[in-house]
């Protein structure tokens, strides 16, 4: 084998031994005779894998009966109408706190379906933090409050994720489900695009606290309300049944590692090693996100020169350390240490840094 170390904001690395069960498993999983992906969704012993993959992901997440879990497709991107279609009344505001592009883009599709409310923003300083508590101001009553826990292109994460007393408070967290522990029953909704730290693209986790099943709208369309595929166990279509079964995979993974207090403790590290290289750098390296609401996940800094950067990526690549490009609107460099990635791809990325900054500096 020749696997690179894969800093990609997603889709991501998966652990290697998720790859390496699937591996195993593909031409016949269990003695059924046929792979996952040949399999009905109607079978038992896929029903088995839908099933385990909620009751992994609820074990996980600290929570009971009052929670479903979905898997949905659409991609996050899909929930940023959802959210609104189910659960925004023509006499309601829903509130967004925006802390990066994909909370705009939230936003954004909730404008089409009634009235919103910025309760915070961080863009003035091109989304470099975290708003505080006190910046904070809700609207009269709103129908529900959306943050986006972390932030893939600015580098920023909720060091501590807000809580709204009895406002329902809903959150992408695409890219740091699983990541750490926290408190999962002060959410009403919760959905994240697998295809960063849970999984592999095509499937979307949704977290929903029951009562928030309860009277969606009928005149939105069918595959576009939770209590579908909540009525359904995710099964009133065809749902996309490998990405499932990879996700259960990586459940598993995350359980045999010692649930998300350990997984922390993990990322601290790897991400440390990459910030100190940071901190240590007397400037060569500079972050974009401020210490206080940086990221365990994503990485983002950048160099003296655009023309270092380039060659920092291209050097990084000969290596095996590949997607550290950062995103276009903030550009330089980014690293994604995502749950999968071993703390040996941030040691490599670390060493090469300094090996960079010595000859580049």
């Amino acid at each position: 084998m020749n696997r690179v170390f894969n800093f990609s904001a997603g889709p991501a690395t998966l652990p290697l031994a998720v790859l390496e069960e699937a591996k195993q498993e593909l031409l016949d999983y269990q003695n059924a005779g046929m792979s996952v992906l040949e399999m009905s969704h109607r079978s038992k012993p896929y029903e088995a894998i839908n099933n385990e993959a909620e009751a992994n992901m609820k074990e996980l997440l600290g929570l009971g009966d009052d929670y479903r879990v979905l898997f949905l497709q659409g991609g996050a991107s899909t929930q940023f109408a959802m959210v609104p279609m189910n659960f925004l009344t023509p006499d309601r505001t829903a509130d967004y706190i925006l802390t990066g592009a994909w909370s705009e883009k939230a936003q954004k599709e909730a404008k089409l379906y009634g009235k919103t409310h910025v309760a915070a923003s961080t863009a003035d300083g091109n989304y470099k933090r975290i708003p505080t508590m006190d910046e904070i101001k809700l609207s009269e009553n709103p129908a529900y409050v959306h943050i986006t826990s972390n932030n893939t292109i600015f580098g920023t994460q909720w060091q501590t994720l807000p809580a709204f007393n009895n406002v329902p408070l809903i959150a992408d967290m695409s890219s740091d489900m699983l990541s750490r522990p926290f408190n999962a029953k002060d959410f009403a909704l919760i959905y994240a695009g697998a295809q960063k730290n849970l999984g592999p693209a095509g499937v979307t986790v949704v977290v929903i606290r029951k009562d928030m099943l309860e009277n969606n709208p009928k005149t939105i369309p069918t595959m576009l309300r939770y209590s579908t595929h909540s009525d359904k166990d995710s099964l009133y279509n065809t749902p996309p049944s490998f990405a499932v079964y990879i996700v259960n995979l990586v459940l598993r993974w995350l359980k045999g590692l010692g649930g998300l207090a350990a997984i922390e403790k993990m990322n601290i590290e790897k991400a440390g090693l990459v910030y100190d290289a940071i901190d240590q750098s007397g400037g060569f390296y500079k972050g974009h996100a401020d210490k206080d609401s940086r990221s365990l996940m994503n990485i983002t800094f950048r160099l003296p020169s655009e023309e270092l950067e380039k060659t920092f990526v291209a050097e990084a690549a000969k290596l095996g350390l590949n997607g550290l490009k950062g995103h276009r609107s903030v550009g330089g460099l980014r690293a994604s240490t995502y749950n999968a990635m071993p703390k040996e791809g941030c040691q490599a990325l670390r060493d090469f840094m300094l090996e960079f900054q010595r000859k580049n500096g």
